[in-house]
C-alpha cells in the first residue's frame, strides 16, 4: 500500500450492503484507510486520469505539474513532440522536484531536485548527482552505485482530441477501448477544433472526492439544486435529454435540448422554487447561444471515470478535474476553452456564458456548497447508507434523465475495482 494508515485488509474494513450498488455506506465518504485503498487500486489502478490540454505544453521542455489522486505529477513535452508523465517525487529522498505549476526547462537534463541536486532527464532517467565523486577524494557515492537503476516512476500517456491522459499500470486498456466508442465520439463532437485556452480556476471543496464525481453524474439535480437553470429554462426535464453511457457503464453522458422544453405543472406552478414569470435578465444576452453542434444538444456533462467531466453549458466548453485531498476534501480544477477557429463574436459568447459556471457561477456554485453539506450530515452517522434507486436500480443508459443510473454506475465500477 502506498498509504502507511491502510494497515489492514480493505474486506475487513469495508463491508458493502447487501442491496449491491442501489446502497452506498456513508463511511466510503470519511474512512481515511478506505481512502488509502482508493489511491492503490483506482488512481495508481488500470484507469485512466487527465493531465493536461496538449496546448499547454505546446513545445519541447514545456511542462506543467498536476496530481493523479496524492501522487504529484510532471507531463513534459519531449524533443521529438511526444510526452512524457513522471512521478514528481525525487529517489532519493523523495522530494518534489518542480514545485512550480508549469515552466520551460531548455537543457535535456533539466529536472533538478532542489534538495541535493539529483538531476532527471525528460524520460525520468537519472543523469547526475551533485559530489557523486566526492570532494577531494572523499566521500562521494560508492564505485558500484548504478544511476540507471534510479529512475523517476514514468506513467503510459495518451491523447485524444487534445487531451492528455495518464495511467499508472499496464493493465489499463488503450485509452479509446477504455472510453468505449460512445464516450470516444462525444469528446470529438465536443472538441470538435483546436482548442485554445480561455481561462482557469481551482476550488477547495469540504468533501470527499467522491462526492463531488457523483454530482457530475447526478441526472436530474441540476433543475433542482441549481433554481438558475429552471428560471430561464436551460436545463429542465421536462425538455428532452437523456443519460447514455459506456458498455460497462464506468463513464457516463447526460444531456439536454432546451429548445425542446413545452413546460412543465411542476416547474410552471413554482414548486421547484422558480415561478414562470417572477424573474428576468437585463442583459439576455448571457444565455443567448448559436446551434454549435447537429445534435441540437445545449447542455451536456460527459463524466469520465475517476475524476474527469468534460463540460458544454450552452456555448461554454470546458474541462473539470477532480484532485484528492484527504478522505474530506478535494479541489476542482476547471479549465474554460474555446476553439482556435471560434469568430471573435463566438470567442466573447464562451468568455460571457463562462460566468455560469464555476465556483461562482449563476448554475454551479450550488455544487460546491451541497457536498459539504452532505459531508457534515453524515459525521455522526457513519453506519447509515445512501439510497440510489432513482429510475430503477440497474444501470445503462436511459432516455430521461429523472435517473440515478449514471451514479448507480460509478458505485458498480468503484466496487469492482476495489473487489468490495
Amino acid at each position: 500500500m502506498t498509504q502507511a494508515v491502510a494497515a489492514r485488509a480493505l474486506p475487513e474494513i469495508l463491508q458493502w450492503p447487501a442491496e449491491g450498488i442501489t446502497r452506498v455506506p456513508m463511511q466510503v465518504f470519511s474512512d481515511p484507510e478506505i481512502y488509502a485503498w482508493e489511491q492503490d487500486l483506482i488512481f495508481r489502478g488500470p484507469t485512466w486520469s487527465f493531465l493536461c490540454l496538449e496546448i499547454e505544453i505546446p513545445d519541447a521542455g514545456d511542462y506543467i505539474t498536476t496530481r493523479i489522486g496524492d501522487s504529484p505529477i510532471i507531463a513534459v513535452r519531449r524533443a521529438d513532440g511526444g510526452i512524457n508523465a513522471l512521478v514528481n517525487r525525487c529517489v532519493h529522498k523523495g522530494s518534489i522536484i518542480c514545485y512550480q505549476a508549469k515552466g520551460k526547462r531548455t537543457r535535456t537534463h533539466n529536472f533538478v531536485c532542489p534538495y541535493h541536486n539529483w538531476i532527471y532527464d525528460f524520460d525520468g532517467n537519472l543523469t547526475s548527482i551533485a559530489f557523486e565523486k566526492g570532494i577531494q577524494q572523499k566521500g562521494g557515492m560508492p564505485a558500484d552505485f548504478d544511476k540507471t537503476q534510479h529512475k523517476l516512476t514514468r506513467l503510459r500517456v495518451e491523447t485524444i482530441n487534445g487531451l492528455v491522459f495518464g495511467t499508472f499500470s499496464d493493465a489499463t486498456p488503450p485509452l479509446k477501448d477504455y472510453l468505449g466508442p460512445v464516450m470516444v465520439e462525444h469528446i470529438e463532437r465536443t472538441l470538435h477544433g483546436k482548442p485554445k485556452i480561455l481561462g482557469r480556476y481551482s476550488q477547495f471543496m469540504h468533501n470527499n472526492w467522491k462526492l463531488y464525481v457523483e454530482n457530475s453524474r447526478d441526472n436530474y439535480h441540476p433543475s433542482l439544486l441549481h433554481a438558475f437553470f429552471s428560471t430561464f429554462k436551460l436545463n429542465r426535464l421536462s425538455a428532452e435529454g437523456g443519460t447514455r453511457q459506456d458498455d460497462k457503464s464506468w463513464h457516463h453522458i447526460t444531456f439536454t435540448k432546451r429548445y425542446t422544453d413545452k413546460g412543465d405543472e411542476a416547474y410552471d406552478s413554482g414548486m421547484i422554487r422558480a415561478q414562470k414569470n417572477d424573474y428576468g435578465l437585463k442583459d439576455p444576452s448571457l444565455i443567448d447561444q448559436w446551434m454549435e453542434f447537429p445534435d441540437q444538444i445545449t447542455n451536456s456533462i460527459q463524466s469520465i471515470f475517476p475524476g474527469f467531466v468534460l463540460q458544454q453549458v450552452l456555448n461554454s466548453l470546458g474541462t473539470r478535474q477532480v484532485i484528492t485531498h484527504g478522505p474530506g476534501k478535494c479541489e476542482l480544477v476547471w479549465t474554460l476553452i474555446g476553439l482556435e477557429d471560434d469568430t471573435a463574436e463566438q470567442t466573447q459568447v464562451r468568455v460571457k456564458q463562462s460566468n455560469l459556471v464555476g465556483p461562482a457561477g449563476l448554475v454551479s456554485m450550488e455544487d460546491g456548497a451541497i457536498g459539504g453539506f452532505v459531508q457534515k450530515g453524515i459525521a455522526g452517522d457513519l453506519d447509515k447508507r445512501a439510497i440510489i434507486e432513482m429510475g430503477g436500480i440497474g444501470v445503462g443508459g436511459m432516455p430521461t434523465r429523472a435517473t440515478e443510473t449514471s451514479v448507480r454506475g460509478f458505485w458498480k465500477v468503484y466496487r469492482e475495482l476495489l473487489n468490495v
